[in-house]
């Protein structure tokens, strides 16, 4: 309220000025009659917002908002017109401002007239404030939608990843089953703490990147039981790493992926290495494993490849992502994301 009265201080002198440039009046003459005049104007002023909410100029029929606010423009400048003409009736005694009434007689139809394009030109002003608002308040919406969207779109891919590797799951325990009944029991006893812990972690949008690599390395023993010595796993995880965020099972499908399309596949079995680097204030991200490359390709390798590019792009736009390809023998996936420590779900 203090900056909006400040601000009438160069409205005080301009109107001033023109009241002493018309003739007849002192600065200090038009001063004293025009400063409690434009105090109680100023607050006058702020009425338009009543009328512009009322009102709004979309749904505005023209002929009644200028019949509405040259109406209320008449009566305010009405009284900024009485309030001066008072303020000059009771300082017109005083001895350097005598007949000050008789000189601004001849001035209120000017100082109506003032009166009138203040008033209009604050109702502008309030309906330029209120399309500012909307439009802050359109886009805090949008805003809001996209986040919503993303978190929907997130809780999807979350969904779409857990049947998957349910299913890889059973189906090795069913070829297990038929070989090595108490395996078959081991391997049934790790899956469930896998999905115990993945059900727990699952349901958050983002935890510690140690914790998803502790799932991963309970799904890896899952498999373990299944190919005994011929999977083998490398693991070189740098310790700035362990508190960054990133979102739940993000390297389940990947992990999946090696094991079922390349260590599967390979009479002599192989390994399955993962790093984890920091570089700045991004993680690096690299799984490696080896295949055969005279195995046909499978149908579906490429789908947790997509999910996981996708949750990324999704949570983090083009500030991550995704490289992944096979040379002699080894297929290679790296994953580049920001450090994120604050948030963690």
């Amino acid at each position: 309220m203090l900056l909006y009265l400040l601000a009438w201080i160069p409205v005080l002198a301009l109107l001033a000025y023109v009241m002493w440039a018309s003739g007849g009046m002192t600065w200090t003459d038009a001063s004293a009659v025009l400063a409690p005049a434009c105090l109680v104007y100023a607050f006058v002023c702020l009425s338009p917002w009543y009328l512009c909410s009322a009102q709004p100029l979309q749904a505005a029929n023209w002929a009644n908002l200028a019949f509405l606010f040259g109406g209320a423009a008449v009566a305010c400048s009405l009284l900024l017109v009485g309030g001066a003409w008072l303020a000059a009736v009771a300082l017109s005694p005083i001895g350097k401002l005598a007949g000050l009434d008789q000189r601004l007689h001849g001035r209120l139809g000017l100082l109506f007239g003032i009166g009138v394009l203040l008033y209009l030109l604050s109702a502008g002003l309030h309906y330029g404030a209120m399309a500012v608002e909307n439009s802050r308040e359109a886009e805090r919406r949008a805003a809001e939608a996209r986040t919503l969207a993303r978190e929907a779109e997130l809780q999807a891919l979350r969904i779409q990843i857990n049947p998957h590797f349910l299913f890889n799951s059973l189906h090795s325990i069913s070829a297990l089953a038929t070989l090595d009944g108490a395996r078959a029991r081991e391997m049934c006893i790790r899956l469930a703490d896998f999905l115990r812990n993945s059900l727990r972690l699952g349901s958050r949008e983002s935890i510690p990147l140690n914790e998803e690599l502790a799932l991963a390395k309970s799904y890896l023993e899952v498999e373990q039981v299944r190919f005994g010595e011929r999977l083998r796993v490398v693991e070189k995880i740098e310790a700035a790493c362990q508190d960054c965020a990133v979102p739940a099972l993000l390297l389940q499908p990947l992990v999946e992926n090696a094991v079922k399309h390349g260590i599967a596949g390979m009479v002599e079995g192989g390994s399955i290495r993962l790093s984890v680097e920091r570089r700045g204030e991004a993680v690096r991200i690299t799984l490696e494993n080896g295949f055969d490359p005279e195995m046909p390709a499978q149908r579906n390798l490429g789908l947790g490849l997509s999910q996981v590019r996708r949750r990324l792009q999704v949570r983090y736009g083009e500030e991550a992502s995704l490289e992944a390809g096979s040379d002699d023998g080894v297929y290679r996936v790296v994953l580049r994301l920001p450090c994120e420590v604050a948030g963690v779900a």
